[in-house]
């Protein structure tokens, strides 16, 4: 009796992209001696459990699992749990997330919506009884108290269960204490809302008050039944919620910190640590004035360490601001055209390198992420390395030519590592540089790699990536099937094997594909990034053209034949293809498009564009429709599929439903392909395999190919 293979379709959505069972979220004790970390027990199993790796042994160890936590009953989350993992775009189950005391001695985590706290030395794991449904545990720095967000209220409770209480209570329905608003989670990279201090004795704390934000309802018209739920969403132009930040004495003392709020409203982050006074970034709304504050927590005064401003915009950076253990500032900053790190005032590295994260800071040096600069050589395409930087210079950690990351402490790396040659990423223990151990992964094998060329495309140097059929070896020009992100945080052309995996399935059906980092795209210089004020629309789409047509003096593409596919960002990119330059682009597949840009949310949007008050015709000559139907579209009619997610509380479904009304009144053919119950993610296993096979068939039908 014989099996059919699972395809890879399948596979891919059954695996969560071959993501499942792949160690992650690495936390390193201060004395080097052990390694916490998630992982789940398979490359199928979409529940994670928390690991500890005793790193002189190498030996790993359970250390919670929520099946028998749970008892095998089935997990429950809270629609506020549930949001908060749509924003973080975490599609895994069980302990999705933890926290640790300063030692690396307690875990706390929420399953289920209730409080888990585990002893990772003792292997010991308890349940604390606390009022749910538990949102985003911390313990303090010394063990002594765990503090929690439920119902919109921060509360603490002591490690062993006992002394629960509420230290800042929502007034209204529209407030919440200790959480992130949405545009922080969405768009500043801040998923918190509450910082314990180093003393343990107090923490800062967000109050977010919703209530200027317009209220936006998402219903499931499959269930007509359900009563819709609103989402409190700042639509570009619209009002922002109102974010303050206390100080909270264990006691049940509080007071306010105080900064120009009106000037600049938006609380970027937040870093509190024994090498100086809590350190805030705050921001104009505008985006191109910002200043980092050192806090009192006794008066809740605050001095201003730095300002910067930009005539563009000011990207946020991970890992930064933060304090030296001397006490400087540490920051990342465009200066010079280039994108350095800065201690103090003064920028420890220039244009050979472009910043891309703070890894960690001690004493000797700062570990970083950062890309070649603009000018390296095209071999380091695609590449993200960590490196080693102080006064003295630039050592590089990482030396496989691919994209790495790494966490810190106590004299141990651990060094994650993705490369094009190998499946999934590898995991590696170091010490002072030298290997200790991997730590191992149970993610599958796609048993597909990639055949991916990653090159420079045009006058621009674009940085694209060439997918051939793994079975093509004739010169015979292939149709041509355009795969792009294309914008702002959403770099595609990356050394990773698993990076392509999707990209190679089309083009084994028999497509040369293309994938194209044009600019507006991060990973290159600070000007290749902000070559898109005012103008997300012609600027991306004008790269995607010009590597399409450098690329086909190279490469056998038939180019009466070019399709192009894309989700969110890219959703509309491949919109603006189809109605824009249906010369070059002949079918299109939609996903989740950005279609009204005065429908999606404030800090993103006016980053690009400014205000739609005061700029109204930016936002329509970027916009794919408005408020009288298609913009400067023009040309032969293309296919086009739009798809998109009925739950989506990110962009939400009006955008491709008044697309599709729009392309109606205009009279142009398209199909619409709802999915109901489905967020900006689809992680349902038969939506998202059945995704890629009905985009297949379209293209396929849509280019005349049998």
């Amino acid at each position: 009796m014989t099996t059919e293979a699972v395809s890879f379709p399948r596979r891919h959505a059954r695996t969560r992209r071959f993501t499942l069972g792949a160690p992650r979220a690495f936390t390193v004790a201060p004395d080097g001696s052990r390694v916490a970390f998630l992982r789940s027990a398979s490359g199928t199993d979409g529940a994670n459990s928390l690991w500890i790796l005793d790193v002189p042994s190498g030996e790993e160890r359970l250390a919670a699992d929520p099946g028998v936590l749970l008892g095998g009953a089935e997990e429950h989350l809270s629609p506020q749990e549930r949001a908060r993992r749509e924003r973080s775009r975490e599609s895994g189950a069980g302990i999705v997330g933890y926290a640790t005391d300063a030692t690396v001695e307690l875990a706390s985590f929420a399953l289920s919506g209730r409080l888990f706290s585990a002893e990772l030395r003792a292997g010991t794991t308890r349940e604390l009884p606390v009022p749910g449904p538990v949102i985003d545990p911390r313990p303090a720095p010394d063990g002594r108290h765990v503090a929690y967000v439920t119902e919109g209220a921060l509360r603490v409770v002591g490690a062993e269960g006992d002394g629960d209480r509420a230290l800042a209570e929502p007034e209204s329905e529209q407030v919440t204490y200790g959480l992130a608003e949405f545009i922080a989670a969405e768009e500043m990279g801040r998923s918190r809302g509450f910082w314990w201090s180093p003393r343990s004795d107090r923490l800062l704390v967000a109050r977010v008050d919703d209530t200027p934000v317009p209220r936006w309802w998402i219903a499931d018209p499959a269930h007509p039944e359900r009563e819709p739920h609103h989402v409190a969403y700042p639509a570009a132009g619209t009002e922002n919620a109102d974010v303050r930040l206390f100080v909270h004495d264990l006691d049940g003392g509080r007071t306010e910190v105080s900064w120009d709020r009106a000037r600049y409203p938006y609380l970027a982050h937040v870093h509190w640590s024994e090498a100086g006074a809590p350190l805030l970034l705050v921001q104009a709304r505008d985006q191109r004035s910002q200043l980092f504050l050192a806090v009192d927590p006794e008066s809740g005064a605050t001095r201003m360490v730095h300002a910067d401003e930009d005539p563009t915009w000011l990207e946020l950076f991970g890992g930064v601001p933060c304090w030296s253990p001397s006490g400087q500032l540490v920051r990342i900053a465009d200066e010079g055209g280039a994108r350095v790190l800065a201690v103090g005032e003064r920028p420890l590295t220039g244009a050979q390198l472009h910043i891309r994260a703070v890894l960690d800071v001690t004493a000797d040096d700062v570990l970083v992420s950062a890309s070649a600069g603009e000018e390296a050589d095209s071999s380091e395409t695609g590449e993200v390395h960590v490196y080693r930087v102080n006064e003295l210079g630039v050592e590089r950690v990482s030396q496989e030519p691919g994209v790495h990351t790494a966490v810190r402490a106590g004299g141990v790396t651990v060094l994650v590592s993705a490369t094009l040659d190998t499946p999934g990423a590898r995991v590696q223990v170091l010490r002072d540089g030298k290997h200790l151990t991997t730590v191992t992964s149970y993610a599958e094998d796609p048993g597909l790699s990639p055949r991916v060329t990653l090159t420079e495309g045009g006058a621009r140097r674009i940085p694209c990536a060439v997918l051939m059929p793994r079975d093509y070896h004739g010169d015979t020009p292939l149709p041509v099937l355009l795969d792009p992100y294309g914008g702002p945080h959403g770099q595609r052309v990356v050394a990773a094997h698993n990076a392509h995996l999707t990209s190679q399935w089309f083009a084994d059906q028999g497509f040369a594909v293309i994938v194209a980092d044009g600019r507006g795209t991060p990973g290159r210089s600070p000007a290749w990034e902000k070559a898109v004020k005012d103008d997300l629309a012609a600027v991306v789409l004008q790269d995607q053209v010009d590597a399409l047509q450098a690329l086909a003096a190279d490469f056998p593409l038939d180019l009466t034949r070019v399709a192009i596919r894309g989700w969110s960002f890219g959703g509309y990119l491949a919109a603006l293809a189809a109605l824009r330059r249906p010369d070059v682009f002949h079918a299109a597949v939609v996903g989740a498009p950005v279609t009204d840009l005065r429908l999606y949310d404030t800090h993103y949007q006016e980053r690009y564009l400014g205000h739609p008050g005061e700029r109204p015709e930016v936002y329509r000559r970027n916009s794919l429709i408005d408020d009288t139907g298609l913009v400067d579209a023009a040309g032969p009619h293309r296919p086009m599929m739009i798809i998109h997610g009925l739950a989506d509380d990110n962009v939400v479904v009006a955008h491709s439903l008044r697309l599709s009304s729009a392309l109606l009144a205009a009279g142009r053919p398209h199909e619409v392909l709802p999915l109901s119950g489905v967020t900006h993610m689809t992680p349902q296993e038969q939506v998202a395999e059945n995704l890629l096979l009905l985009q297949l068939e379209f293209l396929k039908r849509s280019l005349g190919l049998a």
